[in-house]
């Protein structure tokens, strides 16, 4: 998905239109994008719709906070906002040791699987509520570092660039790790 760069100009000078906007579009990457990132500790204990709305809530509260009127600024701040609350949340419950036997239902699979989409083959965006569930039990079976990439270039869509430099890498590495990890997901999903 590409951002419009009037949008971008528009954020970056304080309108809070183009803020709503640009949440709006990014809505179901940011909802596949907690629910993978969120972990299966996190998912089973809360509605992921609830960390997503948080996290557009706090973006709301603290738009001044937007300085690199670009796609892939935006797409920086909202993600790592949304791993920042994802990381309270697992902190949390862990602290807390609470109760994981509770399973909340999801609001809406079939949305999911469109942010899904990029991981997953075409075909298999029919089948709603088992795909979700199995895609994400593939994906927690990945070692953190191909979850990372797959995720920030899969669902968030960052490029190449940004990701290596997150992660301090190069980005023949990064190309590397995401091939590795598509791999070994296919693997896992029994596609490979």
């Amino acid at each position: 998905m590409n951002d419009d760069p009037e949008l971008l100009r528009r954020l970056a000078d304080g309108d809070d239109q183009a803020l709503e906007a640009l949440l709006i579009q990014h809505m179901p990457a940011l909802h596949g994008f907690v629910r993978l990132r969120a972990g299966r500790q996190v998912r089973s204990r809360e509605e992921t719709i609830d960390l997503v709305q948080s996290v557009c809530r706090e973006i709301l509260v603290h738009r001044e906070r937007f300085e690199h009127p670009t796609e892939n600024g935006f797409k920086r701040w909202l993600y790592a906002t949304a791993l920042r609350k994802i990381g309270h949340r697992a902190e949390h419950w862990r602290a807390a040791k609470r109760d994981a036997a509770r399973d909340l239902p999801d609001p809406d699979d079939k949305a999911l699987l469109g942010a899904y989409a990029s991981v997953c083959t075409p075909s298999r965006a029919a089948v709603a509520r088992e795909e979700v569930a199995r895609i994400e039990a593939a994906f927690d079976q990945l070692p953190d570092h191909y979850r990372e990439v797959l995720v920030l270039r899969r669902i968030a869509g960052l490029d190449y660039a940004d990701i290596a430099a997150e992660l301090g890498k190069t980005e023949v590495n990064v190309r590397t790790i995401l091939s590795r990890a598509m791999a070994r997901l296919a693997e896992v999903l029994g596609e490979g």
